[in-house]
């Protein structure tokens, strides 16, 4: 009965009855007493909601969005945020306000880090397997990329406090001066990770990245993204600051234009091999006349981690200091 009111409906009160109402009931108490006799359902599995990583935090993606990864046998994986322009924004200015104390920081210190990053990936590696097999990976196969991310991780740990004494140096320039050139971070970076693997190319790229003191957003792979999201749970928990490292998931094309054409994202890594697309981020990195780096690696094999992956997102700064001529 509605007094004075019309339509009023809530899941907490029940409905119904034996007239033009309909026959049943609905909500509350009432409504669970009548279908629990009824029917006997098989339990069904909670699937986990992968949310965006931005400054830290976990947040649903600002649009409310989301979409629905499937595996060859077309089963559902997950429930996956899908991000819109305004989270790259976002994601963009917790890069920026990281920047300063990232970079800031000993590179012994960032290298502590990525260390401690490598290790928490290995205490949850057999998550990974999961999550690789269930995206499509045999098991020997998922247990060899999860060992090279962490292998690759100890790589760009050990090479952070070692960067500006094998890539700097002293020029031998012919005026009465000491020149020295060492290579410093550039700043923010925007990353479009390897779209066919789930972890290997994401942390990759993360890696090489931060190890300098840089900071990223990183677009993950649109149809393998339970890593991603998982990883960013490993970084929370590794003593990585807020910002350093934004992961958003969801569909590149709706991403790049945003990223790449954001005046305060200084350059643009690219982990594929198509060429119209790379053609595209150069012509959207010509307003701040970014860096674009292109890397259409096989990140499982050895030559793809390298000194020049951390040096290609540096600058280089030149010092010249007079000095007296003796004799």
């Amino acid at each position: 009965i509605w007094a004075n009111t019309y339509n009023k409906f809530d899941p907490t009160s029940p409905f119904g009855g034996y007239k033009e109402s309909g026959f049943g009931r609905e909500g509350g108490m009432h409504g669970l007493e009548a279908y629990e006799n009824l029917i006997k359902m098989a339990r069904l599995e909670v699937l986990k909601t992968y949310k965006i990583y931005i400054g830290g935090a976990f947040p649903r993606t600002e649009s409310g969005r989301y979409y629905t990864p499937t595996n060859a046998n077309g089963e559902p994986l997950g429930n996956v945020c899908l991000s819109s322009r305004k989270d790259v924004r976002n994601a963009v200015v917790a890069a920026r306000k990281a920047f300063g104390g990232w970079s800031e920081r000993a590179a012994f210190n960032r290298g502590q880090i990525l260390y401690r990053i490598g290790e928490m990936l290995e205490g949850r590696k057999a998550q990974f397997v999961e999550e690789l097999k269930l995206q499509g990976a045999t098991k020997a196969q998922a247990e060899k990329e999860v060992e090279v991310a962490i292998d690759r991780l100890v790589y760009y740990a050990g090479w952070c406090d070692k960067i500006s004494q094998v890539s700097g140096g002293v020029n031998p320039v012919a005026s009465s001066h000491f020149n020295f050139s060492v290579n410093e971070p550039m700043g923010v970076v925007g990353v479009l990770a390897n779209q066919s693997t789930s972890l290997i190319g994401l942390v990759s790229q993360i890696a090489s990245v931060i190890a300098s003191g840089n900071t990223c957003v990183c677009i993950a792979s649109e149809n393998l993204p339970l890593c991603a999201i998982t990883f960013a749970e490993v970084l929370n928990s590794s003593d990585v600051p807020g910002g350093v490292v934004n992961i958003l998931t969801g569909k590149p094309e709706e991403m790049l234009k945003p990223m790449a054409t954001h005046m305060d994202v200084n350059g643009m890594v690219y982990a594929g091999d198509d060429t119209a697309l790379l053609k595209e981020i150069h012509e959207y990195a010509v307003d701040n006349l970014k860096r674009v780096r292109q890397y259409p690696q096989d990140w499982m094999d050895a030559s793809a981690q390298e000194l020049h992956y951390i040096t290609d997102l540096m600058e280089v700064k030149t010092t010249w200091h007079p000095i007296e001529n003796i004799g």
